[in-house]
């Protein structure tokens, strides 16, 4: 395994990589292709590069199938569980069936129920990084975080974290019992987070940040030119950010960050993930191809100057509205 800049992921103690490889786009979601088609093997071969350039810390979720994502991650990790940092989720209810409620479930026994299922779905006795993937909003956080802290004291989770949380959410949770992580969607096209003050309450709290998509759902890899460039099926069709006159609104913003990309010999992928890693933060672009995680590890050698910070941040100010980044029905479980 090379050696890889590393990052202290909040105060509990979790040492990562500097970039993470987030799985999601491996299995299907319910029948949707996530980001074009997923081909096992050649996820499992991108999950053992990645380990080889040093990158072993893995995001996935139960969610991601459902469960058909751990599965596959349990195949890639086979005899060498202990070389990897493995993140998962839970929240969205999964039946007995294994199949998706849509509904989110935050309750303590769901809690104790997930964490099992999803042990055994990755062929591990430990989650590293145990996170809730949404609020439950029937469902007080100090009684999920408060099972999550059961799982710690047992053994089967070592740090805990929450995903798409508000600083009021946040600050209860981390009473309860000390959040290693909050997981947000972050790029130089979404920074709600920095707009609503979450980013201050973590720096304040000791948490750290873990920023998925940071490639903005693949616009920022200046491979999508026009909506026909989507597979069919793919599940950013649904989205605003990627509808109408903000797409073209926002290919020109790409353009922009592409032309500084090239000026550096780097990709605009590479660009926009070394910003969020001078940012302090820790993104987890998602890949399911060796030659992309290749590239996003090469990324973190390519450090950014005060100068070139700002100027990133003046093609895409805090604040510039780039679309709403789910469909309708996916923003109202977004805690804020």
């Amino acid at each position: 395994m090379s050696s890889i800049k590393k990052m202290k992921l909040g105060s509990q103690g979790l040492e990562t990589p500097a970039i993470g490889l987030g799985c999601m786009g491996m299995t299907q979601i319910a029948g949707m292709d996530i980001y074009g088609k997923a081909n096992e093997a050649e996820s499992i071969a991108t999950i053992h590069r990645s380990l080889e350039l040093g990158g072993n810390f893995l995001d996935t979720a139960d969610l991601y199938g459902p469960l058909a994502n751990e599965r596959l991650i349990a195949k890639a990790i086979k005899g060498n569980r202990d070389k990897y940092i493995i993140a998962s989720k839970f929240g969205y209810e999964i039946d007995d069936n294994e199949q998706l409620t849509w509904q989110i479930n935050g309750q303590p026994a769901y809690v104790k129920k997930a964490l099992e299922r999803s042990l055994r779905n990755l062929g591990t006795d430990h989650i590293d990084l145990y996170y809730l993937h949404r609020l439950d909003p029937n469902t007080p956080i100090e009684e999920t975080v408060g099972a999550m802290a059961g799982l710690v004291k047992e053994g089967k989770v070592r740090y805990i974290g929450l995903s798409e949380v508000s600083s009021a959410t946040i600050r209860k949770a981390h009473q309860v019992h000390p959040l290693t992580a909050v997981q947000t969607e972050y790029s130089l096209f979404e920074r709600d987070v920095e707009a609503a003050g979450i980013i201050d309450t973590l720096k304040e709290l000791g948490i750290g940040f873990v920023a998925y998509s940071p490639l903005g759902r693949g616009f920022l890899s200046g491979d999508i030119k026009t909506p026909a460039d989507f597979p069919e099926k793919d599940f950013r069709l649904s989205i605003p950010r990627f509808q109408g006159e903000m797409f073209y609104k926002n290919i020109e913003l790409v353009n922009e960050i592409t032309k500084m990309a090239k000026e550096k010999s780097i990709t605009p992928s590479q660009l926009a993930l070394a910003w969020v890693v001078a940012k302090g933060f820790l993104p987890i672009p998602g890949t399911k191809r060796v030659k992309y995680v290749e590239q996003n590890i090469a990324s973190l050698n390519s450090a950014l100057s005060p100068e070139e910070m700002i100027r990133l941040e003046t093609i895409v100010p805090l604040g510039t509205e780039t679309g709403a980044r789910y469909d309708a029905m996916s923003m109202t479980q977004i805690d804020n």
